[in-house]
């Protein structure tokens, strides 16, 4: 329980810096922002826990699925802030490009998977 409560104040002061720092500097925030800090994260207390390689390396592979996805809802988000959209429609707009980009990433990575073993 106390490693627990460790993860979540350690993440929390990072999350929380680098806000600060975004409030102060939006651009420097914003690239501090675009570091993988969650994924490092994540993948330093799955190791603290004893997690092996392998399951280190899938959690990694699932976060370079997720790019793809990640880059589309931010530019939905980035452009519907610019043109004044409300704040909610905004994050609730760039979700759902999230989600439908995932979708589509899957039903093509399955399709993919499905000629190459016919192939074979």
């Amino acid at each position: 329980m106390l490693f627990t409560v460790t993860k979540i104040l350690v993440s929390a002061v990072v999350i929380g810096l680098v806000t600060e720092l975004a409030r102060r500097f939006p651009t420097h925030g914003g690239i501090l922002a675009a570091l993988p800090l969650v994924s490092v994260l994540s993948i330093f207390w799955l190791y603290v826990q004893g997690e092996n390689a392998a399951t280190l390396s899938k959690f990694a592979v699932g976060v370079l699925t997720g790019i793809p996805a990640t880059v589309v809802m931010l530019a939905v988000i980035g452009i519907g802030l610019y043109y004044s959209y409300s704040m909610w429609l905004t994050i609730g707009g760039g979700l759902a490009a999230w989600l439908a980009v995932l979708t589509v990433q899957n039903y093509v990575l399955k399709l993919i998977s499905a000629v190459v073993a016919s192939t074979t």
